[in-house]
C-alpha cells in the first residue's frame, strides 16, 4: 500500500463498477469513458495493494477484499450526496435541494400532492425523494427528511409526530360482486388473500386468530405498491391504508372492527440541519400535510357507493 490517500474519484468509480458488474455500465452510470474507469480502478487496487476484481463470463466480480470496502465506499458516497445537497443554497434561503426518503406506499401514494403544494410556494427548491424503508437514511446521511411509520429512537434527530395512520382489510367491488363479503375472520380462509413473500411484515397482523403463513397468500409480493395494484386490480383482498382507500371508490372497507392496526407517522430529520430555511420549510410543510392526512384516515372507514 502506498502512503498517498485515494481520492474520492477512485472509490466512485469502484463502487459504480461494484453496482454495475462491468467497466462499460460503470462508465456509463457516471457519464465517463470505460478507459478512465479502468484506471480509476487499477489505480485504486496499486494504492490498496490488493485485487478488487476477478474477470468472469457474467463481467467482473468483486473479491472478498471489494466487498469489505463497499459499505465504507458507500458512506463516502452519501457524505459526497450530503456535501452536495448542503452547498446547493445558503441556509436561510428558501432555494437548493431537499432529499426526502419515504416508504413506498407514503412515497408513490401520498407525497406527490403534498409535494407538489410545496413547490407552488416555494419554486426555488429542488425535491428528491427516494423510497425505501430502511430506518437509519439520515444517520447514514442517505437523505435530509425522513417519514416514517415507527417513531425514530436516534438522540441526534429531530422528530415530531404527525398522527396515526389506520390500516384495514379491503376488496375490490367487482371481487365481492362475485365472491360475496367476508363476514367472519373464518371467512378469510375462503377468499383470495393478498400477502407477503418472504418478509416479516406479516407478523403486524398475526394476532387477528388467522394462521397467516405465506402459503395462506393467492398473491405474494414484498413490494407494499405491488401488493397495492394488485388489490385495485381486484386480484384479491388485502390491506390498505384507510385515507388511501377513500379516494378508490372500488375499494370496499372488509372486516371493520375485526382486522385492522395502526402505524404512526413521524417526520424526522438530523439535528445539524434546524439552522437550514429550506429543511425547516419542508419539515414544517411534510409535518402539516401528514398530519391533515392522519385526520383524514382515523375512525371509521368511509363507506363506498356507487358512482
Amino acid at each position: 500500500m502506498t502512503d498517498a490517500t485515494p481520492g474520492w474519484e477512485l472509490y466512485r468509480s469502484f463502487l459504480a463498477v461494484v453496482r454495475e458488474g462491468s467497466l462499460s455500465g460503470a462508465a456509463r452510470r457516471l457519464g465517463l469513458t470505460q478507459p478512465t474507469v479502468g484506471r480509476h480502478v487499477d489505480a485504486l487496487e496499486q494504492a490498496l495493494a490488493v485485487g478488487l476484481f476477478t474477470r468472469s463470463q457474467g463481467g467482473l466480480s468483486p473479491t472478498d477484499s471489494a466487498l469489505a470496502l463497499v459499505p465504507h465506499a458507500e458512506a463516502m458516497s452519501m457524505a459526497a450526496e450530503a456535501l452536495r445537497r448542503a452547498a446547493s443554497g445558503e441556509a436561510e434561503e428558501d432555494r437548493g435541494t431537499v432529499r426526502i426518503t419515504a416508504s413506498e406506499m407514503i412515497g408513490a401514494e401520498v407525497l406527490p400532492p403534498i409535494l407538489a403544494r410545496f413547490r407552488e410556494k416555494h419554486p426555488r427548491i429542488v425535491i428528491e425523494l427516494v423510497l425505501s424503508n430502511r430506518t437509519d437514511d439520515l444517520i447514514r446521511r442517505d437523505a435530509d427528511i425522513a417519514i416514517r411509520m415507527i417513531r425514530p429512537t436516534q438522540s441526534s434527530l429531530v422528530a415530531r409526530k404527525a398522527g396515526e395512520v389506520r390500516i384495514g382489510m379491503h376488496g375490490h367491488r367487482k371481487l365481492i360482486e362475485t365472491m360475496g363479503m367476508p363476514k367472519t375472520l373464518e371467512d378469510m380462509e375462503r377468499f383470495p388473500l393478498i400477502g407477503f413473500d418472504r418478509e416479516s411484515s406479516v407478523q403486524r397482523i398475526k394476532d387477528f386468530g388467522i394462521d397467516l403463513s405465506r402459503d395462506l397468500f393467492a398473491f405474494r409480493c414484498d413490494s407494499d405498491l405491488g401488493q397495492f395494484a394488485a388489490l385495485k386490480a381486484g386480484f384479491g383482498f388485502g390491506m390498505c391504508q384507510y385515507a388511501l382507500a377513500r379516494h378508490i371508490p372500488d375499494l370496499v372497507p372488509v372486516l371493520t372492527g375485526l382486522i385492522h392496526f395502526d402505524l404512526d407517522i413521524w417526520i424526522a430529520m438530523h439535528e445539524d440541519l434546524k439552522t437550514s430555511r429550506r429543511m425547516r420549510l419542508m419539515f414544517d410543510h411534510l409535518a402539516e400535510e401528514m398530519a391533515a392526512y392522519a385526520r383524514e384516515g382515523a375512525g371509521k372507514p368511509a363507506a363506498h357507493t356507487r358512482k
